[in-house]
């Protein structure tokens, strides 16, 4: 495991040249988290330097998300995406979501929620990787009980990525990290 002195944007290269290492050896396919469609880009770019052949999920949060009705990834660059044959999944997080709703009203905290916080105690990229393979499976992008590697971050960029097999939302327990592959501080 490579473990990244800071978290953040600084590390997205070395975090794709990882996991497309990886990916390429183990023939599995990757998912990665974008928001503003920066990360997804350079997963692509990344793939396409890499010769890598495998599936390319890119997962970005709901419209809604940030500002009603509005989604911050660019519809010309999912519509470009989506020409080079690359899933994207559009969804609420599956580690908050509602329960982020139900707990900014009511002062509380819901189970979703220390799931997320617990997976924070490891990395805001751990958090983000299991909540995204989840969101790519419940949108039938990967296979069930297929591994994958997966890459999520902090705030922007990629700087964590593991191999794992998903789970669907309604058995988000199942979920197995099977290696942590880098990750920061």
């Amino acid at each position: 495991m490579i473990v990244f002195e800071k978290p953040g944007v600084d590390n997205t290269r070395e975090t794709l040249r990882i996991a497309l290492e990886r990916a390429k050896r183990d023939g599995l396919n990757t998912v990665s988290a974008t928001t503003d469609g920066l990360s997804g880009a350079a997963l692509i770019e990344a793939a396409n330097k890499a010769a890598y052949h495998g599936r390319l999920v890119i997962v970005t949060h709901a419209y809604g998300s940030k500002q009603p009705g509005k989604n911050a990834l660019p519809e010309s660059m999912r519509a470009q995406w989506i020409a080079k044959g690359v899933r994207v999944v559009t969804a609420a997080h599956a580690l908050s979501g509602v329960e982020r709703g139900l707990s900014g009203a009511f002062h509380g905290i819901y189970p979703a929620e220390l799931i997320a916080n617990s997976l924070r105690m490891l990395s805001q990229g751990i958090k983000v990787v299991v909540e995204i393979g989840c969101m790519a499976l419940d949108a039938g992008a990967i296979a069930h009980g297929k591994p994958i590697v997966c890459m999520g971050g902090t705030a922007h960029g990629l700087d964590t990525a593991v191999v794992m097999t998903a789970a669907h939302a309604n058995n988000i327990l199942e979920t197995r990290v099977h290696e942590i592959l880098c990750k920061p501080y």
